[in-house]
C-alpha cells in the first residue's frame, strides 16, 4: 500500500448496504465532512434516498449520493464499508479487484471473506432498524460500534483505521472503539447473535420474548452455553460486548436463579428490538450458515445438537417458506437428545 497522506485520501466512503447499520454509519460519516455514496439494490430506496436524504432516529435528513448496485462502479483508493448480509458476499466480492480499502461491518463469519486480504473490520452492539423501502432507521438498541485490524498490520494501515475512527468518533451517532484485534469481539457478537437470531426469528418475537417465555429463555440460555462452549474449545479469545464479559455471562447461567434475575434486568433494553434475521424469514435465505452454521463447522467432533438442531429449523422454514410461529420451537425442543437443555 501507498503511504499518501490519509488526509487527502480517505474523506470519501462507499457504503454497500443501505439497511440500519450502513444508514447509521453513512449519517454518522457525512456528519463528520466526509463525501459519502450509499449503495443499494433495492430501487425504492434509491430513489427515496436520492430526494430525500437519509437520517437516523428521525433527524434531520442527511444528503448522500445514492446509486444502485447494478450502477456502482466500486473505487480502487476509497474506504468501502461492507453493510450488507452475508449471503450477499458473494455477489458483491466478485466485482472488487482490491480488497485493501474495505471494511465490512456484518455479523456472522463469511468463508469466503475470511479468505480475502482486508485489513480491518468492524462490529455493531447496537441495534439498528431500517425502514424497508426508505433510507431512515432507528437506533432500538444502544451500543458501540469496534473497529479493529484483522491480523498484524503495518503503520499506515493503523492510521488507516484511526482515521475512520475519528471520523465516526466526529459524527457523534454511536460509541466507537478503537480495538487492537477485532476477531475476540466478532467471537463474541457470534456467540450471542447464533443464539438470539435463529430463535427470536423463528418464533416471529422480538428479542425480549426470549426472557420472558419460560421455554424460550430455557432454550436460549442453552444455545448461549453451547455456543461459548464451542468457541472455547475451538481457542477463540472473547472480549467484552455489553456489561459483562462472556466468562462472566457463563458463570451467571451456572448460578442457581440468577439467570432469571438477569433476564428481568435485561428485558427493557430488549423489548421492541429485533434481530436482523426476521425479516429474512420466509424468503429463502437467511444468514444462519455464517451464525450457527459456522459454529458447527468449527465444533468438528466437539458436540453442538441444539445448534445442529436449530439449523435444520431454519432451512426448513426458509426452503418450505414457512412464516414464523412460536409452534417451531416447541417442534425444535422434540428433536433435541433428552437432557441438552438442562
Amino acid at each position: 500500500m501507498n503511504n499518501v497522506a490519509l488526509s487527502s485520501m480517505n474523506h470519501t466512503a462507499h457504503i454497500l448496504g443501505a439497511g440500519g447499520i450502513g444508514i447509521a454509519a453513512g449519517v454518522c460519516l457525512a456528519r463528520a465532512g466526509w463525501n459519502v455514496t450509499m449503495v443499494d439494490s433495492n430501487p425504492n430506496k434509491v430513489i427515496a434516498g436520492a430526494r430525500n436524504g437519509m437520517s437516523v432516529d428521525g433527524q434531520i435528513e442527511t444528503r448522500a449520493k445514492f446509486v444502485s448496485f447494478q450502477e456502482w462502479m466500486p473505487p480502487t483508493n476509497e474506504t468501502i464499508l461492507l453493510c450488507i448480509k452475508t449471503f450477499d458476499n458473494a455477489t458483491v466480492l466478485q466485482r472488487m479487484a482490491n480488497m485493501e480499502h474495505v471494511v465490512p461491518i456484518q455479523n456472522g463469519f463469511d468463508a469466503q471473506l475470511e479468505a480475502l486480504s482486508h485489513f480491518a473490520e468492524a462490529i455493531a452492539s447496537f441495534v439498528s432498524e431500517c425502514d424497508a423501502d426508505r433510507p431512515a432507521t432507528r437506533i432500538t438498541r444502544a451500543g458501540s460500534l469496534h473497529i479493529g485490524a484483522r491480523h498484524d498490520i503495518n503503520s499506515a494501515q493503523q492510521e488507516r483505521i484511526d482515521t475512520l475512527v475519528n471520523a465516526f468518533k466526529r459524527g457523534n451517532i454511536f460509541p466507537v472503539e478503537s480495538v487492537a484485534k477485532i476477531h475476540p469481539f466478532k467471537a463474541t457478537k457470534l456467540m450471542y447473535n447464533a443464539a438470539i437470531s435463529p430463535l427470536a426469528a423463528s418464533a416471529g418475537v422480538d428479542n425480549a420474548q426470549l426472557l420472558i417465555d419460560p421455554l424460550a429463555q430455557k432454550m436460549f440460555f442453552a444455545l448461549l452455553r453451547e455456543n461459548y462452549s464451542i468457541l472455547k474449545n475451538a481457542g477463540f479469545e472473547m472480549q467484552t460486548i455489553g456489561p459483562f464479559h462472556p466468562d462472566t455471562v457463563m458463570r451467571i447461567l451456572r448460578t442457581p436463579l440468577l439467570p432469571k434475575l438477569m433476564g428481568v434486568f435485561f428485558r427493557p433494553s430488549l423489548r421492541g428490538t429485533y434481530c436482523s434475521m426476521s425479516p429474512d424469514m420466509g424468503s429463502g435465505r437467511t444468514e444462519v450458515d455464517a451464525y450457527n452454521g459456522h459454529l458447527i463447522r468449527l465444533a468438528g467432533d466437539f458436540p453442538c445438537p441444539i445448534n445442529r438442531a436449530v439449523v435444520a429449523m431454519v432451512e426448513k422454514i426458509s426452503r418450505g417458506r414457512i412464516a414464523p410461529s412460536y409452534s417451531h420451537l416447541h417442534e425444535l425442543v422434540a428433536t433435541l437428545p433428552r437432557g441438552t437443555l438442562t
